[in-house]
């Protein structure tokens, strides 16, 4: 084994009842290098994560780390060789301190008895060697989801890690506070500790790392250096064939009528926000994250309480006070973590399409199964759902998957307006495209989106106007040919 490889996986192969998650993957790591692993989801990038933090035990295979031969590790022993994984999802525990938190099951002195001031000295020592100036004693729940973030890879470091696994860490975090993690990761590198980064954001993997690997449908594709590659090259890797362009080169027409009018609308830590929205329109919301983007559209929906102002759909004021309220009106969400609010994870595709409409079709109290497995299977050929069954539970599909069975249970609804809340987070490259040919498509029959998101080429890439926040307040509106990205910028940080 080659000195500068500290992880080396040979022909590691997971296999679950009628699936391969994983088929034969080799793959060596070298020491202090940041190493991106892409793909489309489904790719096999989770099992391969688990498997070699020792969550899974692999099929087939072998697993070397620093030296060390495994056919299946144990949590214990990859943390052992310090390897730490940040999941997408938090580890950590909200009623406890940042201090608590970075330093749970871990020995803080010699003392019997917890060391609390120790334990805030360290913390506060960690947090100034990364450049950040935060109050150790400060529980986890008073923060928000980036910093949350933060402590997370914090909490690693503080555990003397070699190897640290990055699932998709920048999905919660604003621009200010990418440029803090770009920093720690790279400062880790200089120190010596391999960085497994997953990430769907092509700009992060060609701005950090040294190497990419990408997997598909559970196999090897190929390891390639990141300067000797290109954003298609890798896309083409990555799904197979090219993906010319994201967004559909012919754009759809924008009708001069007014279908919602919201008029100095107060609440949920938002005042006096005030827009329009054209049939057939794509109208964006741009900000940082904390700018109240989704916190408005929270009113709209109902989800949150309105304190003042009005909202006129179709020329008749609404008096919305739930999301049952808006569904009834035609206005429909599709929120930005569909795992928690859109899905449910433990339920059919047939079920989970079919749950918002059951008045429609049922008989009294008893649901016509002949009109809800029509029904279901029309939202699946219309949206080209894929899925063996349509008995197959939601949390087995794919991201891209389970956002087009969230919009299919908004669409059986009845809406005429559709608020996509991070349409394409957590979402492969390819799966991208599909969302946006949707959105498009659903524009040109007539509907009208209103879209949050903080990718910049989305919005400017899907946007027919732009609407930008900045803390709880509007900015401005900007026409599509004043989208640029400095401009955006300058708004969202509150520059007029």
């Amino acid at each position: 084994m080659m000195k500068d490889i500290i992880l080396s996986v040979k022909n590691l192969t997971k296999v679950y009842p009628g699936v391969v998650a994983l088929n034969q993957v080799s793959i060596d790591f070298k020491k202090g290098e940041i190493h991106a692993l892409c793909g489309e989801n489904g790719a096999g990038k989770s099992t391969f994560i688990k498997s070699v933090a020792g969550a899974i035990a692999p099929t087939e295979g072998t697993i070397t780390i620093e030296g060390e031969t495994y056919h299946a590790l144990t949590p214990a022993q990859s943390r052992g060789h310090g390897l730490e994984v940040i999941y997408q999802e938090f580890n950590l525990v909200p009623d406890m301190t940042i201090a608590e938190n970075i330093f749970l099951g871990s020995k803080i002195s010699d003392k019997k008895w917890v060391d609390y001031k120790a334990m805030y000295e360290k913390t506060k020592m960690l947090f100034s060697d990364f450049g950040m100036d935060i109050d150790p004693l400060t529980e986890v729940k008073e923060l928000s989801p980036a910093m949350q973030q933060l402590v997370e890879i914090l909490k690693a470091v503080s555990k003397n890690v070699k190897i640290l696994v990055m699932d998709e860490p920048t999905a919660p975090l604003t621009v200010s506070e990418v440029e803090i993690m770009y920093g720690i990761v790279e400062r880790l590198k200089s120190r010596g500790v391999t960085i497994i980064y997953i990430s769907h954001r092509l700009e992060e993997v060609f701005r950090l790392t040294d190497r990419v690997t990408v997997l598909k449908d559970g196999c090897y594709v190929d390891t390639v250096k990141t300067s000797s590659t290109d954003r298609s090259s890798l896309i083409r890797m990555m799904v197979g064939h090219e993906v010319e362009n994201v967004f559909e080169e012919e754009k759809h027409s924008v009708s001069d009528e007014v279908i919602l009018k919201v008029d100095h609308l107060s609440g949920n830590g938002v005042k006096n926000v005030s827009f329009e929205l054209h049939k057939g329109e794509i109208l964006g919301f741009a900000g940082l994250v904390g700018c109240g983007r989704t916190e408005i559209m929270q009113v709209l929906y109902g989800a949150a309480k309105r304190e003042s102002g009005e909202i006129i759909l179709d020329g008749k004021k609404l008096s919305i006070h739930s999301p049952q309220d808006a569904l009834a009106a035609g206005i429909g969400m599709i929120p930005e973590d569909r795992k928690r609010h859109g899905v449910f994870l433990g339920q059919s595709l047939r079920w989970n399409i079919s749950i918002s409409v059951l008045k429609k079709i049922s008989r009294g109290i008893v649901v016509d199964t002949g009109k809800e497995m029509k029904m279901a299977e029309d939202y699946r050929k219309t949206l080209d759902i894929r899925t063996p069954s349509m008995e197959q539970m939601a949390g087995n599909l794919s991201g891209g998957n389970q956002q087009k069975v969230v919009l299919a249970k908004t669409l059986a609804v009845g809406t005429k307006i559709i608020i996509f809340d991070e349409p394409t987070r957590g979402i492969d490259v390819g799966a991208k495209a599909e969302i946006y040919k949707l959105m498009n498509r659903l524009v040109k029959e007539g509907h009208s989106i209103i879209m949050i998101s903080s990718e910049m080429d989305e919005l400017i890439g899907m946007s027919d106007r732009l609407v930008v926040l900045c803390e709880g307040e509007m900015m401005g509106v900007l026409e599509k040919k004043e989208m640029e990205k400095m401009r955006i910028l300058d708004l969202a940080s509150g520059s007029r």
